[in-house]
């Protein structure tokens, strides 16, 4: 090749070259050159089918990069990833329970420290306040991406055919009970952890006692478990709710059920039938003795989070790739309030001024974010092995197999054997 053949050829190759500002940083690649990044995330159809979409308009926007998706239901979805951070062949980026900082990163280290990529990912657009869920040991470990809590959703419509106000004591609910249950309709259901954690606010409400002591401890003795278990036998018994194992989804839906327990972003999962035939549902106040004391005993956490892999080969793209996750204008959008009223101010803006800030699940945001009584959620409240037990050790009663002391009893003891337990003096 002579001179002038060589100078085309340099500058042809030189050409190729581009570079993509990253909020601050330079990441340089050669057109002919695609970085690979994976990203994972559980949901349903309409979460995955527009995650897909965003992922497409991500790749638009920074054609050197191509993402790899991975998802499923969430059964799946959790069982792969713990086989995944085991053999570390988790996603670059993931999205995350929060539960799982505490199984795979409790001293911080499980995940990649967010900070490192601060210069790409813009952390202005989180308040302290919820960065802290996403923390271990001082170091920045995931996102939350929208906060949760059970909260009380009451089909308004049934309850004013029958006369009925919203409920927003314990004595409320039961006194519905007894006009509802006339027609076979139920004032309140919930899948097993809801139960467990309405039980639990009712208990610590009663009693004074928090379920966890400041050191992570379970505080309950069995004569707080007494007060639990006797709780929810008589709502079972005088029908306030239907028996956790009896719990169906489509009773809520056709109105045998005239209010739930559910996460807020539950709230159309369980209630957009309902709505769509013209029924007003509204997210009540959270249930108490009084009105006053609404969200005593009530807990919240991170609905779920974004974190990096700590094995990334490629922390900026992954970074550039969950800044778009979390702040971009075209994801807000497409994601509007599935998955929780966004805490990026960048996002909650964007759909601010797209008008989507409405809705039920909106409206169950604002009751939690309105709530200053709200503690943060422990993974232990949350823990499948105690909740379990508690359902056994009520149906023990319900079943008239054990006097409600001796089934506190079993349940505390089963508490005690697998978990601290604080000492009472």
């Amino acid at each position: 090749m002579n001179a002038l053949g060589r100078l085309i050829a340099f500058a042809a190759a030189s050409a190729m070259l581009i570079q993509c500002g990253c909020a601050g940083k330079q990441i340089v690649r050669s057109q002919k050159e695609q970085t690979v990044i994976s990203l994972a995330w559980w949901g349903n159809d309409p979460r995955t089918e527009y995650t897909l979409e965003a992922v497409r308009i991500f790749e638009e926007l920074h054609p050197d990069i191509k993402v790899k998706c991975n998802y499923s239901e969430w059964s799946g979805y959790e069982a792969r990833n713990r086989i995944r951070m085991v053999s570390e062949t988790e996603s670059d980026v993931m999205q995350i329970n929060v539960g799982w900082l505490d199984d795979f990163s409790a001293d911080g280290s499980g995940y990649y420290d967010l900070n490192e990529v601060s210069d790409v990912l813009d952390l202005t657009n989180f308040p302290e306040n919820t960065l802290k869920y996403g923390t271990r040991n001082g170091v920045l470990n995931a996102i939350p991406i929208a906060m949760n809590t059970e909260t009380v959703y009451i089909n308004k419509t049934i309850f004013e055919e029958h006369g009925l106000g919203v409920p927003q004591t314990w004595d409320d609910m039961f006194a519905a009970a007894d006009v509802l249950g006339k027609d076979g309709i139920y004032p309140l259901c919930g899948a097993s952890k809801a139960i467990w954690l309405y039980s639990i606010a009712y208990t610590e409400q009663k009693t004074g006692r928090t379920f966890l002591d400041e050191n992570g401890a379970i505080a309950f003795t069995p004569d707080e478990f007494q007060v639990m278990i006797g709780f929810y036998t008589e709502m079972v018994g005088r029908k306030v709710i239907p028996k956790i194992e009896d719990f169906k989804k489509v009773n809520v839906e056709n109105g045998t059920c005239a209010g739930a327990v559910a996460w807020v972003s539950d709230a159309i999962n369980y209630f957009g039938k309902p709505i769509e035939r013209g029924d007003e549902v509204i997210a009540a106040d959270y249930t108490a003795f009084s009105p006053a004391d609404s969200g005593a005993g009530w807990y919240e956490k991170p609905a779920t989070l974004y974190a990096m892999s700590k094995n990334t080969a490629h922390p900026d793209e992954a970074a550039l790739l969950l800044d778009f996750l979390l702040n971009n204008k075209e994801m807000a959008l497409l994601q509007g309030v599935e998955k929780g009223i966004p805490i990026s101010k960048s996002a909650k803006d964007y759909l601010d001024e797209a008008g989507k800030l409405r809705g039920l699940q909106y409206e169950a945001s604002v009751v939690m974010d309105d709530n200053s009584k709200l503690r943060e959620m422990s993974p232990l409240i949350e823990n499948a092995d105690i909740i379990s037990a508690f359902n056994e050790a009520a149906n023990l009663v319900l079943y008239d197999k054990a006097a409600p002391e001796e089934a506190a009893q079993q349940l505390y003891d089963t508490c005690a054997e697998h978990f601290d337990i604080a000492r009472v003096s």
